[in-house]
């Protein structure tokens, strides 16, 4: 059983390598949601997650002998990094298998910490099964990324925090991947304050807890597909699938527009990048159904690529019609383009790229195809430029934004 004297042991032991991350209170989120919302901001740690508590507290349980062989590990990412800083704190090797769509960032820095990076399988769970083996075969010891209630004792010392700053809370969403963070946080929480009500949030494309909450046990999915790929996970842990069964109050799911959606909002808003696996928390707000209540937020990681960045952003304003792109056949005569520019400006659209092609048709009386992807404030300013264009004649067509 997880006692609260571990959790307090584990609570002094990982400030030796962690970053004060202090609650911070979000006065968007709390008008949006009728709420008292903070957000615990792990994305601020040095390895830029949460994961290097669970890591450093498993490792200083470990014998020297253990040590001595060497470290391996299995992860997406974050856990990786929290390993690699971890086994480099201690002096030991450390051995990092990560599936081959691990963004680079997270494969970079994993290796700028010291570790051996390998590379295999599409998801964790195949990257786990090749890091047991070869811990079987050279004889490493084996870190377990969420499965082990060592490293989810590691992660509960959050919760420790979140008392501290926040005695009042009554809510904390938890992303949820593997488990061992819901499974820290929810049961300190219950030792410290039996009435907070800790929520666990995975993303529609690989809810595994979900679906073993649903059948009374682990199941194991036959795919994983989702944006957020920290918690692309197939099967929760079987060693903490009982804590979360009992001390878990509810699970949601996000899709992954939500949590496109929730990107532009923090970015917006909070001025923080925060992966797609962080923003779980975040999107599930607006399926928490209460009002007054003060809900912790945590943002489990930073670690997100420019590449995946900037396609997270390109999306979510397409998405909020920020952004669109139109399509109006003009004759084909000098002056044609500036009509157009000059009813999207008096609109008060702003036009950020043009694509005019004079060989659309052979009638020179429509020649000229003009594609115009335009800045907008939102739904309605959109359709503002919709109806003016087809009041001017243009006969607009919305096409693909192209940026």
């Amino acid at each position: 059983m997880l006692t609260l004297e571990d959790f307090e042991e584990a609570a002094e032991k990982v400030k030796e390598v962690t970053l004060p991350t202090p609650l911070q209170f979000s006065d968007y989120f709390s008008r949006m949601t009728g709420n008292r919302v903070y957000l615990k901001p792990e994305n601020m740690q040095l390895t830029g997650a949460y994961k290097v508590r669970g890591a450093y507290y498993k490792i200083s349980t470990l014998t020297e002998e253990e040590k001595e062989r060497g470290l391996i590990t299995a992860s997406a990412g974050n856990h990786a990094q929290g390993v690699a800083y971890a086994a480099r704190s201690c002096g030991a090797k450390a051995v990092v298998v990560m599936p081959d769509t691990t963004p680079l960032i997270k494969v970079e820095r994993t290796r700028a910490l010291g570790a051996e990076v390998i590379l295999h399988g599409g998801v964790y769970d195949e990257a786990c099964a090749y890091a047991l083996a070869l811990a079987e075969e050279k004889g490493y010891t084996f870190i377990h990324p969420f499965n082990d209630p060592a490293v989810a004792t590691g992660q509960g010392s959050i919760m420790m925090e979140i008392i501290k700053d926040l005695p009042t809370v009554d809510y904390v969403l938890v992303p949820v991947g593997g488990g061992g963070l819901a499974t820290g946080i929810a049961v300190f929480a219950s030792l410290l304050n039996p009435h907070v009500k800790v929520i666990g949030v995975e993303p529609e494309g690989a809810a595994c807890l979900k679906a073993s909450l649903e059948k009374g046990e682990v199941v194991t999915l036959p795919s994983a597909s989702t944006i957020a790929d920290g918690t692309a996970v197939l099967t929760p842990g079987d060693q903490l699938f009982p804590y979360l069964k009992e001390h878990l109050h509810d699970i949601i799911t996000i899709s992954d527009d939500e949590l496109i959606a929730a990107f532009l909002d923090m970015v917006e808003n909070h001025k923080m990048v925060v992966e797609n696996s962080g923003l779980l928390s975040v999107a599930a707000l607006k399926h928490l159904d209460v009002k007054g209540k003060r809900v912790v937020c945590v943002l489990s990681g930073g670690n997100m690529d420019v590449i995946t960045m900037a396609s997270v952003v390109q999306n979510g304003l397409i998405m909020r019609d920020r952004i669109f792109t139109v399509s109006v056949l003009l004759p084909d005569r000098p002056g044609s383009l500036v009509r157009v520019a000059s009813v999207i400006a008096d609109e008060k659209g702003n036009v950020i790229k043009l694509e005019h092609n004079q060989f659309y048709s052979t009638n020179r009386n429509e020649a000229v195809e003009l594609k115009v992807t335009i800045e907008a404030f939102g739904s309605g300013h959109k359709q503002s430029i919709l109806t003016r264009l087809e009041q001017e004649g243009f006969r607009p067509r919305l096409t693909g934004a192209i940026l």
